[in-house]
């Protein structure tokens, strides 16, 4: 974001959580012989605007840390991605899901409002970012069977990896790039129907609530900031269950 950008939340080893939840994952898969299966989604990013953005570094002459942003927008974007699950023989209503997929949702150019310590409200030019965001989560499921019909809900941490690029009024500079990883939720509601045994489409709302915070650039045009971001994803896809 040309001068703020939020998004917002805290730090982990996000590599190290993934591989512990999949490690879990087929351990859990390979105590019993039941119904696993394997699917690919498409579908489409709703974003809510960011809140509770505040500045966490200047970046800026004149704004310094505990300003606060007004929300910033973010836009609606395409998604895919792909989920790894198991259902228990013993209690064939629960299962585990291991589920990756991707969106952009870039900011746009805009004017927020900055309420700096002091010196009262600001309004500042943002020239928008590119966000590419990926997002890794293990889930517990829980479905009731109904003949070919099958709704089924999930929830589990998500483990949300953001890159921007934020673009620059200044011809011939260069774009600004930042990255953050955090932890945040990532839930679903479905409805799955089996065309045969083993194959079935299915359709899902998602929900994802995650806080992010961006470093931003250090005595730079860029000002560190962090805020909270809320995420519908509608979801269609097929799977094959083995």
């Amino acid at each position: 974001m040309a001068q703020c950008n939020p998004q917002g939340v805290g730090r982990m080893k996000p590599w190290v959580l993934a591989s512990m939840s999949l490690a879990v994952l087929m351990s859990l898969a390979v105590s019993v012989s039941a119904e696993t299966y394997v699917s690919g989604m498409v579908g489409y990013t709703v974003a809510l605007d960011t809140t509770q953005g505040s500045l966490t570094s200047p970046g800026l002459t004149g704004l310094s840390p505990g300003t606060s942003v007004s929300n910033t927008n973010l836009n609606n974007s395409p998604m895919f991605g792909m989920k790894l699950g198991h259902y228990f023989e013993s209690m064939s209503w629960l299962g585990v899901e291991l589920e990756s997929f991707m969106t952009n949702p870039h900011v746009s150019q805009q004017r927020p409002r900055l309420e700096v310590p002091g010196v009262g409200s600001v309004i500042v030019q943002e020239t928008g970012a590119m966000n590419r965001l990926v997002v890794l989560a293990p889930n517990l499921m829980a479905r009731y069977q109904a003949g070919s019909v099958e709704p089924y809900v999930g929830v589990g941490p998500g483990i949300f990896f953001l890159h921007q690029r934020q673009a620059t009024l200044t011809p011939g500079t260069v774009d600004y790039s930042q990255s953050s990883t955090r932890v945040g939720l990532n839930t679903q509601m479905g409805l799955r129907y089996r065309l045969t045994e083993q194959l079935a489409v299915f359709g899902e709302w998602k929900f994802n609530y995650v806080p992010f915070n961006l470093p931003g650039q250090v005595d730079g045009a860029y000002a560190g900031t962090k805020g909270i971001a809320t995420l519908h994803h509608f979801v269609f896809g097929i799977g094959y269950h083995f």
